[in-house]
């Protein structure tokens, strides 16, 4: 049996919506869907599809595969499709070329509402080099005057953002949409979990519906670990080895980059540091294009900076994909012991780095959250346009919240806080530790600024009275998905 659909009501709504401007104008609409690998883009759609009833064709490229190879495979897939009224309508003998595909397709499109999806559609511009302009001709001539959903989907983000681009062939004739992962709360909702579980649950699996898929409903995120340290063959180790090997099949210096990041290193210079080799550390001229290779192309990492009235140094780097993070930081090495046998080992690894891994991975979804609360209006500070942190070149202090009306240099800081995500609870002397921090923060003014605190394990006692405005909990975290 299928595993039940679970979230993605935005999404499906989204795709719905442009459907009923195809019914209604009688023409068709283009969206472009990126999103990276095992994120469930071919599964939303083909949701979207069976809901939606209208006759469809879904044509999954296959990587490698020549054209004709391709070609012939997509004229199966209409053949076999419930969109030609007459299965004979189609060609038994494969065109040669895409522009003779889409004519073929045209010819078989219902004058009632279809859709047509062309899913992994980097991979057949790869094949071909005509394949941009075919695709624009064929939608000019023969597609956008029929009642046609054209949905093309593709994990390469930076290639689906080129397709679209201003220089390209398709630009301007399609709505681009991202699909993310799955949000914290539609992984508890999926997992029957409650809100710290689904924390843990959505920091393990990225949110991704590859891993969720193989998670046993009501499993905590260490109990789900141990399993499957078992199984060296589990999506837990095969998802994020496979978008590792797909974005960087090679041992090269971007790769060691990435494995640097993953491994800890923060800054550009413990990077270049561990990503260097026995002559010395990567010279500036070679990581820093790597580096924005890696965040602005890639997406692979993110990148932040401290957030106050005033620049501040320096960036610190992150693994942006907390399945990916967790993967170069502790669960490659378990799958090495689990090849071995070592299952036991395995898990007792994991366990070792588990705490402190959690604790600054949290950070950035506790960031995010706070946002969305701010933006909901029901929050003390709802001009808090961004939420980031603070730290100078020593890294002490170092703050882990800071609410702010912009980035990267703001005019107004709305507060300033701490996050705990560990067993023992916020108590006075981290509140000590807070205000004597905030207080070096370029901006904050005592009295004034706000403080606000995230804890896993609560407080040792009531905060207000010591000017504390926001307390907040697992709970709290999870629910500002659900507003």
């Amino acid at each position: 049996m299928p595993a039940p659909f679970v979230g993605r009501r935005t999404e499906l709504a989204l795709l719905h919506k442009r459907l009923d401007r195809v019914t209604a104008d009688g023409a068709g609409v283009a969206v472009a869907l990126r999103g990276r690998r095992q994120v469930g883009k071919s599964r939303l759609v083909q949701e979207f599809c069976d809901r939606a009833r209208r006759p469809y064709v879904f044509f999954t490229a296959t990587k490698g595969a020549s054209p004709r190879e391709g070609i012939a495979h997509f004229m199966d897939e209409l053949r076999e499709s419930s969109l030609p009224a007459d299965p004979e309508l189609v060609p038994k003998s494969a065109p040669t070329n895409w522009p003779d595909a889409f004519r073929a397709l045209a010819a078989v499109l219902p004058d009632a509402p279809s859709v047509v999806v062309l899913d992994e559609l980097p991979w057949l511009a790869e094949q071909d080099p005509v394949f941009d302009g075919a695709m624009q001709t064929a939608w000019d001539r023969l597609l956008a005057g029929r009642p046609v959903l054209l949905l093309l989907l593709g994990s390469d983000l930076h290639m689906m953002e080129r397709f679209t681009a201003y220089d390209r062939p398709f630009y301007g004739r399609a709505d681009s949409l991202v699909l993310g992962p799955l949000n914290p709360a539609e992984t508890g909702d999926a997992l029957g979990l409650d809100a710290s579980d689904a924390i843990d649950a959505h920091l393990v699996s990225g949110g991704l519906p590859g891993i969720l898929r193989a998670w046993p409903r009501a499993t905590p995120a260490l109990d789900f670990i141990e399993a499957e340290c078992a199984d060296p063959a589990s999506p837990l180790f095969g998802v994020p080895e496979a978008a590792l090997m797909a974005e960087f099949p090679a041992p090269d210096q971007s790769r060691r980059v990435l494995e640097a990041v993953g491994s800890g290193d923060r800054t550009h210079a413990n990077i270049a540091a561990t990503a260097g080799s026995q002559s010395g550390a990567l010279p500036s001229g070679i990581l820093s294009p790597l580096l924005r290779r890696l965040t602005e192309e890639k997406r692979v990492l993110a990148t932040e900076t401290p957030l106050s009235t005033s620049a501040g140094k320096p960036a610190l780097y992150r693994v942006a994909d907390s399945n990916l993070r967790l993967y170069l930081a502790a669960m490659r090495s378990a799958q090495a012991l689990s090849q071995r046998g070592r299952p036991e080992s395995a898990y007792r690894l994991v366990v070792r780095r588990w705490a402190a891994w959690r604790g600054r991975a949290v950070e950035p979804l506790i960031r995010e959250a706070l946002e969305l609360a701010a933006a909901s209006g029901d929050f003390p500070w709802p001009d808090a346009a961004v939420v980031g942190g603070w730290w100078n070149r020593k890294f002490s202090p170092e703050i882990d919240l800071i609410g702010a009306d912009r980035a990267p240099i703001a005019s107004t800081l709305h507060f300033a806080g701490s996050v705990k995500w560990f067993s023992s609870p916020f108590d006075h002397h981290d509140l000590a530790a807070l205000r004597t921090g905030a207080a070096q923060v370029p901006g904050f003014t005592p009295g004034s600024t706000g403080l606000a605190v995230v804890s896993l394990s609560g407080t040792t006692g009531p905060l207000a009275d010591a000017g504390v405005e926001l307390v907040w909990g697992a709970r709290d975290v999870v629910s500002a998905w659900r507003e």
